[in-house]
């Protein structure tokens, strides 16, 4: 089953979704002309900015608090495991097939982060958004918002969540000297994880983002400094590291042999599930955000794409390809070839860090994957939903525990390919109407305003936005 599994995720990723996600890509760069370059100092200022002021007293998620949530879900084992996996299948040249990825789907970040804000709802003092909302207001396709919202579900509460819980048991049960061959490590890990996500996904979104915000600092500290250790270690082989990924990427051996192919694919799939540009994902927790302007998200979701794999993905690559591992035949995979490469730089000590650090990064994903399920079950059945999707989340967390590496990810690589076709279709007529609120955010910034403010009254050829008339835009404290 899995070997056909296989062969339909590589079919479906070579000949359609790649070019589509490359396209797109560069269709977004061009047409905001390139967003990600000329904008990049403005993320930073984007990220920092406090919440605007609820005029329902709710209690606004802030910009910070909204990347941290998105974050959550970036920073998970994409980077540990899945650039592992990506480099074992694609070879080293598959790095930089991921650094192309992030840069050309910052601005596919962009574009879907800022439509989810400008077609946000209210729910009870906070906001509800993402793709299924700006399909059905924005193109006024509730049923295709209705088909994304139940693929993002199935694809991030489960099968990614599947494949978090699958790489912490993987990496707990190696370092610590568990037996591998026996079920019982994996059954009592998975348990545990059961418990600590019922306990977080049964407290609310409140007690989400103050877990995810604690959190995603934390682990992105401990691994920029384990990363960052080993490439201080190295430092003079990183030009013979970077001079390896380049001419991977583009040798003509590797192009004799087809793995150049591989590279390619690897590098796009797997830099497509670490920042998730154009996935369709993020947007669910941007527009959680209370800001001035919808752009604002857009910015700091950008950032993210950045942050995820020109920085942490990054420094996973150098590590293991520091160690100069013998990738053809290697039997490790994933989370367990970057816990080797870590004790071959920095001694045994690292792999049990590097554990911890993963059930860190991992989990925290599983919070970050919970939320964009809790907010399309809300777009298609109510809060009436949410019991049945916290209760089929644990299950699916226990059954990624005990699961096979190479089942959760195959289930993973379909679902995240079916998602991204579907939310590529909205992106791109949509894209239009980012990209002139693009416009005004910029038009406000070189006039001298620092916290620029939209309301639909600025452009009132806009239709179905439920939020941002004048009577809702936010006000400055």
């Amino acid at each position: 089953m899995d070997a056909a599994l296989a062969d339909i995720t590589d079919g479906l990723w070579t000949y359609l979704l790649i070019p589509v996600v490359v396209l797109l890509g560069l269709f977004f760069t061009i047409q905001s002309k390139g967003v990600q370059f000329r904008m990049f100092p403005e993320m930073f200022r984007a990220v920092a900015r406090k919440s605007a002021p609820d005029r329902e007293g709710g209690k606004p998620v802030s910009s910070f608090g909204a990347f941290t949530i998105s974050a959550a879900a970036r920073v998970g084992t994409g980077n540990v495991a899945g650039v592992a996996a990506a480099i074992t299948l694609g070879g080293p040249g598959a790095v930089f097939w991921m650094w192309v990825m992030a840069v050309i789907g910052a601005a596919s970040a962009f574009a879907e982060s800022t439509l989810a804000q400008l077609y946000k709802v209210r729910d009870k003092g906070s906001f509800r958004g993402g793709p299924a909302y700006y399909m059905k207001f924005g193109l006024n396709a509730k049923w295709m918002g209705m088909i994304f919202a139940a693929v993002i579900t199935l694809t991030f509460a489960l099968a990614f969540n599947s494949v978090q819980a699958n790489t912490i048991s993987a990496t707990m049960v190696s370092a610590f000297g568990m037996p591998a061959d026996s079920a019982a490590p994996s059954v009592i890990i998975g348990l545990a994880l059961v418990a600590l996500t019922a306990l977080v996904v049964f407290g609310g979104v409140t007690r989400l983002v103050s877990v995810t915000t604690m959190l995603v600092p934390v682990m992105a500290i401990v691994y920029l400094l384990l990363g960052g250790t080993v490439v201080i270690m190295n430092i003079q082989n990183i030009p013979t590291v970077v001079s390896e990924i380049v001419s991977s990427a583009f040798g003509f051996e590797e192009m004799a042999a087809g793995g150049l192919g591989a590279a390619i694919m690897q590098g796009v799939r797997r830099g497509l599930f670490s920042n998730e540009a154009g996935l369709g994902s993020a947007p669910n927790a941007g527009a959680a955000a209370s800001v001035r302007h919808p752009v604002n998200q857009g910015l700091v979701q950008a950032l993210g794409v950045f942050f995820d794999t020109i920085l942490v993905c990054s420094l996973t690559a150098f590590t293991i390809l520091f160690a100069n591992p013998t990738l053809a035949g290697n039997d490790e995979t994933g989370a367990n070839l970057t816990q080797s490469a870590l004790v071959s730089n920095l001694g045994s000590w690292a792999g049990i860090a590097l554990a911890v650090v993963i059930f860190m990064l991992a989990f925290s994903s599983v919070l970050g994957n919970y939320y964009y399920g809790e907010s399309n079950v809300e777009f298609l059945v109510g809060r009436k939903g949410l019991p049945v999707l916290r209760v089929l989340v644990l299950i699916a967390v226990f059954v990624g525990a005990v699961g096979s590496f190479a089942t959760v990810w195959a289930v993973a690589d379909l679902m995240m390919a079916l998602l991204a076709l579907i939310n590529l279709a909205a992106l791109a007529p949509l894209s239009k109407t980012a990209f002139k609120l693009l416009g005004d955010y910029v038009a406000q910034r070189r006039a001298g305003v620092e916290d620029p403010v939209f309301a639909r009254d600025r452009m009132p050829e806009l239709r179905n936005v439920q939020v941002w008339d004048s009577a809702d835009a936010p006000v400055k404290n």
